[in-house]
């Protein structure tokens, strides 16, 4: 009974990091019906930015030190959703209806910000800034012009390649000054850890096993996110507007409601929650650039078991999906039957094969697998004219 409650408490704790990334997906995949495989990317984005946080409070001492997860969040938070953002604004919105396409545009854009982590160093980064300032500069400016809609294309097709030019000649000139700690890397391919608070270390002793406070947070987080979600959906005027447009789009722009804006928004607030779980995760391991490639598929499998788009079903195939991962993969299941007796013997061995991480995960997608042949519309399907177009 005392390894089925850890275990449980564990897998509750694992299905809390899934939770918080597969809300953001479904509230993607339920509106734009957007398959984002750079979803994990953005997690690892939130676990990063959580590290380049504490490791700016690490020079101030025990008690600021203490401190940083609550800038660290919305951090986490801020940066994955304007990368969400300039992902929807600069792929996604041109692929829309077109899901194969934005499938491998995500994939592809993934693999950029994998190779970009492991890669950046000073240079990289000031390039980046002076490609950003000149194209972008020279935007602003020129959208003042009356023409500018009839000048768009030719301002996009000048600016782009010499701005792009004069970002990587500056760049050139500064790695030709030979200063080593520029074209250091940040971050490259090793992974990094992330000091938990001293008030998340240790753990309270509860029927003989200890409950880390990192996961009881993790937990607690979990639930913040999921009541600041749902108020925002039904509470606020734009979480009603999405709602409209993931109903019916057609009407909703008929009605007045900005779509694109609504997207954009969307897409954004998806984004974010990943980078919070991304903040989850670095308490639960190091951080490396594969990190999002960990959950990616546990999300999508989250979102498409609790049916596209439904909160409450998100919630629970979440939870479901992490416990039953973490009782398979640590071997709780073979521990419980092991004291029944040699009649249980032939189950004991079966749950010791699958009782690794890989072989757990392979064991919940073939349950997946079978119980979508039953419902194949998830535990909540959607219903009504939505469900038939």
């Amino acid at each position: 009974m005392s390894a089925l409650i850890e275990g449980l408490f564990n897998g509750i704790s694992i299905g809390s990091v899934l939770l918080i990334a597969a809300l953001g997906l479904a509230i993607v995949f339920g509106l734009m019906g957007v398959i984002n495989l750079a979803h994990g990317e953005l997690m690892m984005l939130g676990a990063y930015t959580t590290f380049l946080v504490q490791s700016a409070f690490r020079p101030l001492g025990e008690p600021w030190f203490d401190l940083y997860i609550f800038l660290a969040l919305p951090a986490a938070f801020l940066v994955a959703g304007l990368m969400g953002l300039i992902l929807e604004r600069g792929v996604i919105r041109f692929l829309y209806g077109r899901p194969l396409e934005t499938l491998l545009a995500t994939w592809g854009v993934s693999l950029i910000l994998r190779q970009f982590v492991r890669s950046v160093n000073w240079i990289l980064a000031i390039g980046i800034v002076v490609f950003c300032l000149l194209f972008f500069g020279g935007m602003a400016i020129l959208s003042r012009r009356s023409n500018w809609e009839k000048i768009k294309n030719w301002a996009i097709a000048i600016l782009l390649p010499v701005s792009l030019a004069i970002a990587v000649l500056v760049s050139s000139l500064i790695q030709e000054g030979g200063q080593l700690a520029l074209t250091r890397p940040w971050f490259s391919a090793r992974n990094v850890d992330v000091t938990s608070p001293s008030w998340l270390r240790g753990g309270v002793q509860v029927l003989g096993f200890q409950m880390p406070y990192a996961r009881l947070f993790i937990i607690a987080l979990t639930i913040i996110c999921l009541i600041g979600v749902y108020w925002f959906l039904n509470r606020s005027t734009w979480g009603l507007r999405i709602r409209a447009v993931m109903q019916n789009r057609s009407m909703s722009a008929c009605l007045g409601i900005p779509t694109a804006k609504v997207d954009a928004l969307t897409f954004a607030l998806g984004s974010g929650l990943a980078g919070i779980a991304g903040c989850a995760v670095s308490f639960l391991g190091s951080v490396g650039p594969n990190t999002g490639q960990s959950y990616i598929v546990d999300t999508f499998m989250v979102v498409v078991v609790g049916g596209v788009g439904n909160l409450a079903g998100t919630i629970v195939a979440g939870m479901g999906i992490g416990i039953l991962n973490y009782l398979i993969g640590s071997g709780t299941l073979a521990l419980i039957f092991m004291p029944l007796g040699e009649a249980f013997q032939p189950v004991v061995d079966f749950f010791l094969f699958f009782a690794t991480s890989s072989m757990a995960k392979v064991m919940v997608f073939a349950l997946i697998i079978a119980f979508l042949q039953i419902k194949p519309g998830g535990l909540f399907p959607q219903k009504g004219r939505t469900a038939e177009l």
